[in-house]
């Protein structure tokens, strides 16, 4: 997705490696474009103009903005069969459980947001670990060939257990961690400067997953009650944002988890729902919801939400010291 070296000809795609390079951006407007975390063309596309004319000044933000795009994104309008095309270049990584990839249409999907959510102790975390692991697979074993980007919010992610997966894949288990970039966040603010910040981190490790564990979890600790809402949903959309917009211009998976909150008043439906709101309802492209099942290690996945698939079916899938795997049970639907 990056801009090459070659110098662009009358009708042709403007080409730029550096920020430097863009017309309007001297040496001064790069710096002041890195300090707000955007180093590299692809995260000037993605940027938003609103943003960044609080720092430059609105021609110049416009420009920079403008320019960039041309480069990353040259047709702004494009038949379907054109974009279909286009989608050729998504892929998919495998989550290790035939199964669950089959459920999700042949694994998580790239340049979009999958979620995963249900009660504590349902595998979300586990899940988050085999796929730190399988991304960095070659693409014919349904990985990605790529580094890991790990911004943990509950303290959950343990290199112990990447190390165990990695065995069982025959895979070295210090190149693996290796190729993992492990942050922790400490503040949902923390957690925004992270994931803003980041874009450097991708042309330097090749990442190609982001992993969000958990997303919600420090919005809703600090923004308690209602009179907080609104200002909670604004940052966790602009967060959200952020990351889709990462995701397409490396195209690299997103994948986070989340909280679920108690529904006293269930009835037929389910007795807990994600938390969120509307903000992470409309953003996510994929969720799946999780629970135990009645066998011992044993987990259910249900795909709530797809833009393609049929929702509502299931899946089962074993947590072992292997990481994720298929189960002898019988597949449920």
């Amino acid at each position: 997705m990056a801009c090459g070296q070659e110098e662009s000809g009358e009708g042709k795609t403007p080409q730029y490696r550096e920020i430097e390079e863009i017309p309007g951006v001297g040496p001064a407007t790069a710096e002041k474009l890195r300090k707000l975390g955007y180093s590299t063309i692809e995260s000037l596309a993605t940027a938003s103009l609103k943003e960044l004319t609080q720092t430059l000044g609105e021609k110049t933000a416009y420009t920079a903005i403008t320019e960039a795009r041309k480069c990353i994104i040259s047709i702004p309008f494009m038949r379907a069969d054109e974009y279909l095309k286009f989608r050729s270049t998504v892929e998919r990584l495998t989550t290790g459980c035939k199964a669950l990839d089959e459920l999700l249409g042949g694994g998580v999907e790239s340049q979009s947001i999958t979620e995963v959510y249900g009660e504590y102790g349902t595998g979300k975390s586990q899940i988050c670990h085999q796929l730190c692991v399988n991304a960095q697979l070659p693409k014919e074993q349904g990985g990605l060939d790529g580094g890991v980007l790990y911004i943990d919010t509950e303290n959950t992610f343990r290199p112990e257990r990447i190390v165990q997966i990695a065995k069982h894949l025959d895979l070295d288990p210090d190149r693996v961690l290796s190729r993992i970039i492990y942050a922790e966040a400490l503040t949902s603010d923390h957690q925004m400067h992270l994931l803003d910040n980041a874009s450097a981190q991708f042309k330097e490790n090749n990442i190609r997953l982001i992993i969000l564990d958990s997303l919600i979890s420090h919005f809703r600790s600090e923004f308690i009650g209602r009179e907080m809402l609104a200002e909670r949903q604004q940052k966790l959309e602009k967060h959200l944002h952020k990351l889709i917009r990462l995701a397409r211009a490396y195209n690299a998976v997103a994948f986070v988890t989340n909280q679920v909150m108690a529904r006293p008043d269930a009835f037929l439906s389910e007795a807990v729902g994600p938390t969120g709101g509307h903000i992470l309802a409309h953003t996510s492209h994929t969720r799946v919801f999780l629970r135990k099942a009645a066998a011992p290690h044993v987990r259910i996945a249900r795909l709530m939400v797809s833009p393609s698939l049929p929702e509502g079916r299931e899946c089962i899938f074993k947590i072992s010291e292997r990481g994720i795997e298929d189960t002898v049970l019988e597949k449920r639907r």
